[in-house]
């Protein structure tokens, strides 16, 4: 049995939300991950109440990018390009980046709630709980969720939210755990992106719910998001079988028809054009191929700030690598650019400062050969849509 109650202590914050579920008593701490507020609050409940187990909205490699600044030191760029990782880390170094905009703004490492219920649980001897889903899973299940369009979409946005300066304050950041307001913005992404919406939030509710359930001891701290707290309150009763949560689902089957329908499509109808129209009509169409896949991919590695032989390599690759689902254009272009401008230990260092603005992005080694990875693939797919509609317009 659960019941939700005031906090029974009138010293707690108004940010904890008071549960007893079975007896035992588990608070959860609602918080804004760039309040300093917020770390008063964690401090403060753990203080009061010395639970057992502290849970924290963490996943291990998060908690790993909290507790030791320097892991960027270790990140392998090549390693990232070549398992195919590159547009899941620039996405999340893009979502990072609003968040780190913020909390620079206003004076506040972000996660820094988070810092506080792992240093308190070390101080107490009380166990830590990492409560969250792994991020990658999270991206990679967002990902499946999206077509194709829609991803489009969604990567413009954030894209866009770099060109954008914040004008936001401390106050403005309290505000944003008021339910109401919470209720408002999940509603908005509802709408907007209903499916995205389920994996970065309903699905992460259920487990988190369920990881502060099977937290041992009598009395439980949780530190959440505030958008969560509603969520985790709802699932926490229910006993959840949280394995297929931690899937990443299979493309469905028309993804990976058309992953070989369309260069299939695409070689039939210059073969049908030689046929048809002779060897000038193919040569045309083969030099539509090249110039709109091939220039397409190369404008976007140019945007990308990569280097000219990056842009070369783009324009050589993309016309090639479209008709092979195996090899992608950003790939061989990332390669090229990591070799050319191979990132150095300052790179990594500055990264978690590099993100805090738009320029850095491309300023840094690192975020620059994601950026040619991401946009020579989205010019060489935009291309093979182009030119294979114009080839198919003049063929058929």
């Amino acid at each position: 049995m659960v019941q939700s109650s005031p906090p029974s202590q009138t010293s707690l914050p108004d940010t904890v939300t008071e549960l007893e579920l079975d007896g035992r008593r588990i608070l959860l701490v609602g918080t804004a991950h760039v309040s300093k507020q917020s770390v008063i609050d964690v401090e403060q409940t753990i203080d009061e109440v010395a639970p057992n187990t502290v849970c924290v909205e963490l996943c291990a490699s998060r908690h790993q990018g909290l507790i030791d600044p320097d892991s960027w030191r270790k990140l392998n760029i090549l390693k990232v390009l070549r398992e195919g990782k590159a547009p899941l880390l620039l996405s999340s170094l893009v979502m990072a980046s609003f968040q780190r905009r913020i909390a620079k703004k206003l004076g506040v490492t972000p996660g820094a709630e988070m810092v506080a219920g792992i240093e308190k649980a070390g101080e107490l001897g009380a166990e830590l709980v990492l409560a969250d889903r792994a991020i990658e899973i999270t991206l990679r299940r967002t990902g499946a969720s999206l077509g194709f369009w829609t991803k489009l979409k969604v990567f413009s946005q954030l894209l866009a939210g770099l060109f954008v300066g914040e004008d936001i304050s401390a106050e403005d950041i309290e505000k944003l755990k008021e339910k109401e307001r919470l209720s408002d913005a999940l509603q908005m992404l509802a709408n907007e992106l209903p499916q995205a919406k389920a994996t970065l939030i309903d699905e992460r509710d259920v487990y988190l719910a369920q990881k502060i359930r099977d937290a041992p001891g009598e009395t439980v701290v949780a530190v959440v998001g505030a958008g969560h707290v509603k969520g985790i309150t709802e699932h926490i009763l229910g006993d959840s079988d949280l394995g297929p949560l931690d899937l990443v689902p299979k493309p469905s089957l028309a993804p990976r028809i058309l992953k070989w329908a369309i260069p299939a499509a695409i070689i039939g109808l210059m073969i049908w054009g030689f046929v048809t129209g002779g060897a000038d009509k193919s040569q045309e169409s083969l030099a539509l191929w090249v110039l709109i896949n091939g220039g397409l991919s190369a404008l976007g590695v140019a945007f990308a700030l990569g280097h000219p032989l990056t842009v070369v390599s783009a324009f050589v690759a993309a016309p090639l690598t479209s008709l092979n689902p195996f090899i992608a254009a950003g790939w061989v272009a990332g390669l090229v650019q990591a070799w050319i401008k191979n990132p150095t230990v300052e790179d990594l260092e500055d990264l978690p400062e590099a993100i805090t603005s738009f320029g850095g992005f491309w300023r840094n080694h690192v975020t620059r050969i994601l950026l040619v990875v991401v946009l020579a693939n989205l010019g060489s797919t935009l291309g093979t849509f182009i030119a294979g509609t114009l080839i198919a317009a003049r063929t058929l």
